[in-house]
This record gives C-alpha cells, sequence and structure tokens, in this order.
C-alpha cells in the first residue's frame, strides 16, 4: 500500500520502520522537512512536504500529538479518497490523565476535521513496542481497531497484519473513547507504577 506518516516522532519513526519493512511504499512528513528526511533516510522511505505528502496515499498515519491534529490535517489538504489512521491520545500535560472521553474522544474529534474515514490504531501500544515489532515472547502484539467505516477498517486491518501484529476489531468510532482510556492505564503502567516500555494491553479469549 501506498502509506504517508505524518510525524517523525517517537511513534512516527517507529510506524516509518515497521510499514517500511512491511514493503509499505512510505512517505514520511512533517513541520520540519530535515526531521522528515532523517527519518526517511534511516528507514528507506521518501520525505515531502506536508501539502502533497498525501497526494498519492491510500492510507494517513496521523502521528502527531492530537493537540496538533487540526493543524496537520488542514496543512495536509485534501484527503478525499484516502483512509486517516489516528494513533493520538487526548493526553494532560503530565500524560497521567486524558483531556476528554466520557463524551467525545480523540478519535471523533479529527473525524470531525476531514471527509476521510477515520480508523482508530495503535494509539494503545507505546513506541518503543511499535518499533521492536509484532512479537512478544508469547504472543503476537494485538493491535485494537475502530471506526464508523467498514472498508476503511478491513484495509488498516490488512494493513496491521501486513506488519505481523495481530488486530481485534472494537467496533464502531465512538469505542475510541475507551481505547483512549485503556491506553491512559498502559501509561500509567508503564510510567506511573514503573514497569517500562515493554509492555502493552491484550484480549485473551477462551477457546
Amino acid at each position: 500500500m501506498k502509506v504517508t506518516v505524518v510525524g517523525y516522532g517517537n511513534v512516527g519513526a517507529a510506524m516509518v520502520k515497521q510499514l517500511s519493512a512491511a514493503g509499505h511504499a512510505v512517505t514520511v512528513t512533517g513541520r520540519q522537512p530535515n526531521g522528515a528526511a532523517q527519518i526517511a533516510e534511516l528507514h528507506g522511505a521518501k520525505h515531502a512536504p506536508m501539502n502533497s505528502a498525501a497526494t498519492h496515499a491510500e492510507i494517513v498515519v496521523l502521528a502527531v500529538p492530537f493537540d496538533n491534529a487540526a493543524q496537520a490535517l488542514a496543512a495536509l489538504g485534501s484527503l478525499d479518497g484516502k483512509i486517516v489512521i489516528d494513533v493520538s491520545n487526548p493526553l494532560t500535560a503530565d500524560y497521567m490523565g486524558l483531556t476528554i472521553g466520557h463524551t467525545t474522544s480523540a478519535g471523533e474529534e479529527i473525524a470531525k476535521l476531514t471527509k476521510a474515514p477515520v480508523v482508530k490504531a495503535f494509539n494503545t501500544l507505546f513506541a518503543q513496542v511499535l518499533d521492536g515489532g509484532a512479537t512478544f515472547p508469547s504472543q503476537a502484539v494485538p493491535v485494537f481497531v475502530a471506526s464508523d467505516d467498514p472498508a476503511a477498517k478491513e484495509s488498516v486491518v490488512t494493513l496491521i497484519k501486513s506488519m505481523g501484529f495481530d488486530t481485534i476489531d472494537t467496533g464502531g468510532l465512538k469505542n475510541a473513547r475507551y481505547l483512549e482510556a485503556v491506553a491512559g492505564l498502559n501509561i500509567y503502567l508503564g510510567y506511573g507504577a514503573g514497569l517500562g516500555t515493554q509492555i502493552a494491553p491484550a484480549w485473551l479469549k477462551r477457546a
């Protein structure tokens, strides 16, 4: 697939690494061209300015903080015919809480800013887990997926599985409210409780 990753921080860089390793045609973009170029060169991807980076993309990974999402989407221009993957969480300044959650979510708010279907995914995983790849010693790392668009969700599930990750369908985009809370708990466990960043939430089903 042709994938544009917006953002080159820890999460964005990890996404570029894994998508490129899976054989996808990846373009990196962001506010600072030099930052995007460095990550692109490191992982064998392309880089482009914000206003043209998504022109030929099928999927756009929005790997920027929630507070920067509106600005990033505006800079990308029209995303008609594309799919947006939202990996963000609406975190407080100390990363130990969420700024919204009971009546909306980052995923739902981002969906209001674009005509493209939005799929919530990857937000429950630390960047270090993404960077390390899809497999823990006991099982494939699960990615929770939520969207109101079945076709978009199916495309994203295919993308995720191509990267080696497992997927768990969590229903409509409204359920991003729960996924973002799970991410908040995972952040607490990793940092607040001192368990480190090589942890990830999973869903078990008895056979």
